[in-house]
């Protein structure tokens, strides 16, 4: 049996399967994964990537935070790919309970997952520091060159995304836990597996059914039950 048709059967097997993803989910939809030879930090911009993500370079020069945002981070246009359809499809089926993703791009909820906890946040979350409203990311990629102001008050509008320096939301951290510690099997796909305390979350895992899915390795993979180092594309898209 090949290790894809042990996945396969696993999947099939289960009605509780819990996936843990990042930005390896998203890159067949377009969207650049941060790590990768060709990825966010590999470009030359004035100052790198981490840098301008962190919560003091937003409060000390949000304009230029945003110049970064808009271009390298709202990827309105980009398609749900077959990782995402099939997740949703298996979560309809009664097969995953829950997606935990480190990505911010809505792209799960697109493609028909309901319960999705997003570690890091949301671009299409966006509110107003000074009243509250919320906007969309339309709002913000149409909202000029400069910083968005809300249409209510005039104050700084700033995205529902973790930026380096800030920690992750107790109760997604809290149920990301509950449905790890839970699950059947645990399908950790697209991930580097270097970022915490995202990364820390596989060690609630009781199971004997960790899938591990990722075209370059990780710290992590001596601890999977079931190795594959592929695309994810290729493998869930074996999923009939």
């Amino acid at each position: 049996m090949t290790k894809t048709e042990e996945f396969l059967k696993l999947v099939q097997e289960s009605d509780n399967i819990v996936f843990f993803g990042g930005a390896g989910v998203s890159t067949e939809s377009g969207i650049p994964d941060f790590r990768s030879v060709d990825g966010l930090y590999n470009q030359k911009y004035d100052y790198p990537p981490e840098t301008i993500l962190s919560h003091t370079f937003y409060l000390k020069r949000t304009e230029e935070f945003y110049r970064f945002y808009r271009d390298k981070m709202l990827f309105l246009d980009a398609e749900p790919n077959i990782t995402h359809r099939k997740l949703a499809e298996l979560e309809a089926a009664g097969k995953v309970r829950a997606v935990i993703t480190q990505n911010i791009d809505g792209l799960h909820q697109k493609a028909g997952s309901r319960r999705v906890l997003e570690l890091h946040g949301s671009v299409h979350r966006n509110y107003c520091q000074k009243c509250g409203k919320g906007f969309d990311a339309e709002y913000i990629l149409n909202s000029g060159s400069g910083i968005p102001l809300c249409d209510a008050c005039g104050g700084k509008i700033k995205p529902d995304v973790v930026l380096y320096e800030e920690g992750l939301d107790r109760q997604t951290l809290e149920d990301a836990v509950f449905y790890i510690s839970q699950a059947d099997v645990l399908i950790v796909g697209g991930t580097s597996l270097a970022v915490y305390p995202a990364a820390g979350l596989i060690d609630y895992y009781r199971g004997d059914k960790l899938v591990l899915i990722n075209k370059s390795t990780t710290p992590m993979d001596g601890r999977a039950d079931l190795l594959i180092q592929a695309g994810l594309g290729e493998v869930f898209g074996q999923i009939s």
